[in-house]
């Protein structure tokens, strides 16, 4: 069993979670009922910040907060049920977390997933404009064009290096800009803390691995399932960051796939400065080495065409 002296003294992997007296935030997940919403949500409900942990899903949202609801740690959990009940579960959330979304399966082409995953996120996202238009709102979906997040291949990304160096994962930190799939995952090992470097090979193989990152994941489950665990840790630990800049905590940095004036691209991931009413300021793109700017020139096709077609579908959607 776990040890109470474990209990909820909550850092997450000793990334440095505060557990002072900040406020403490009413966060909304939708989708909470799958593969990256569970565990997602049992993340946050074992955080000091989060006071009203709303779960909405379609199906089994009430067995998934009667279950978390027997944790104890202060945040009180309400679980909503299909959309007659939406609108209750975003009533005064201050953060919106949106993990929705159905994973690809057999025969599904990936128009198909997009058109059924941005229907998804774009009625969730209307929902959120009438009820909480003042929450920040972080999307975790697939495919790219629906995403906002790759705090995920980031994560990966801390990992592999941490495995390669020796060092402690926890203190390694590498942005990744771009967007999020393939090709257009750029990881920017130039400018990892602590300083790493590798020889043009095993840089080229470590970047290939990161960008595979969640095929890598499919491929060991067998079929069985996707990047679902370290998709929901990411998720928590990109919120938290939220929560932590919400609270007046200066210097919180994470990346995020966002409108841009960065590239040729409408919208890009990049650092961003997180402030008490969100994106305070876009750190762009700094002092890239030239194996990344060609990875960067490289994504610009795949990412324009990822974009337009999320903005085509926005276009027309009703």
């Amino acid at each position: 069993m776990l040890s109470r002296a474990v209990r909820p003294s909550v850092r997450l992997a000793a990334r440095g979670l505060s557990t002072g007296s900040q406020s403490r935030a009413r966060v909304a997940v939708l989708g909470a009922s799958g593969g990256i919403g569970q565990p997602l949500s049992l993340l946050l409900k074992n955080s000091p910040l989060v006071s009203r942990l709303s779960l909405y899903d379609i199906a089994h949202t009430p067995g998934v907060a009667a279950d978390l609801s027997h944790i104890e740690t202060r945040a009180r959990v309400t679980g909503f049920l299909g959309a007659e009940q939406l609108d209750a579960a975003l009533e005064g959330c201050e953060v919106v977390v949106i993990p929705a979304g159905v994973p690809r399966k057999p025969g599904m082409t990936r128009d198909d997933l997009f058109n059924t995953n941005a229907t998804i996120v774009a009625t969730l996202a209307d929902a959120c404009a009438r009820i909480c238009p003042g929450a920040m709102i972080c999307v975790i979906a697939n495919p790219p064009g629906v995403s906002g997040s790759p705090r995920w291949t980031s994560c990966a990304a801390n990992a592999f290096v941490a495995e390669l160096k020796g060092l402690d994962p926890a203190r390694v930190n590498v942005p990744v800009v771009g967007g999020h799939a393939g090709k257009t995952i750029i990881p920017l090992i130039s400018q990892c803390t602590p300083k790493v470097e590798f020889p043009a090979d095993q840089l080229a193989a470590l970047t290939g691995r990161i960008q595979e990152a969640g095929t890598e994941v499919v491929k060991a489950k067998a079929g069985a399932g996707s990047a679902t665990l370290s998709m929901a840790y990411a998720g928590a630990r990109f919120v938290f960051s939220v929560l932590d800049a919400m609270n007046g905590k200066e210097g919180v940095v994470e990346c995020a796939f966002v409108r841009s004036e960065e590239t040729e691209c409408k919208y890009f991931s990049t650092p961003l400065l997180l402030g008490k009413n969100g994106i305070e300021k876009n750190l762009g793109l700094r002092n890239l080495s030239a194996f990344e700017e060609g990875l960067v020139a490289e994504a610009m096709g795949e990412l324009k065409g990822s974009i337009k077609k999320g903005e085509d579908f926005a276009a027309s959607f009703k």
